[in-house]
């Protein structure tokens, strides 16, 4: 059975840093897309990043403007979020989510076959 089981969300304040993680078990996937998103309440899952095994990146360059940055560990099997410089308006539930297909249809979500449960990541003005 494939698992993503996130970390690392908390409360921080506006200019503060978090460093999410995303262990991922059942399944190699060292060659698969991963990707973060975001949900706020009241709002649609929105793209935050993502990685290929290349690696090669992707981001919401709406929004993350050089503050976030992915990596992924394949001989752990995780993938990483490090936030800096949060703002209130980053708040929301983190997701995490991997896909074995190809495409490049990273901010997508549909495009994804595993997904976390979510970490709440909350930032205080």
């Amino acid at each position: 059975q494939v698992q993503l089981v996130e970390s690392g969300g908390g409360l921080v304040q506006a200019g503060g840093s978090l460093r999410l993680s995303c262990a991922a078990s059942g399944r190699t996937f060292s060659t698969y897309p991963m990707a973060w998103f975001r949900q706020a309440p009241g709002k649609e899952r929105e793209f935050v990043a993502a990685i290929t095994w290349s690696p090669g990146y992707a981001y919401n360059t709406d929004f993350v403007k050089g503050r976030f940055s992915i990596s992924r560990d394949n001989t752990k099997n995780t993938v990483y979020l490090q936030m800096n410089s949060l703002k209130p308006e980053d708040t929301a539930v983190y997701y995490c989510a991997a896909t074995g297909r190809r495409g490049g249809r990273y901010s997508y979500p549909d495009w994804y076959d595993y997904w976390g449960q979510g970490t709440q990541v909350t930032v205080s003005s």
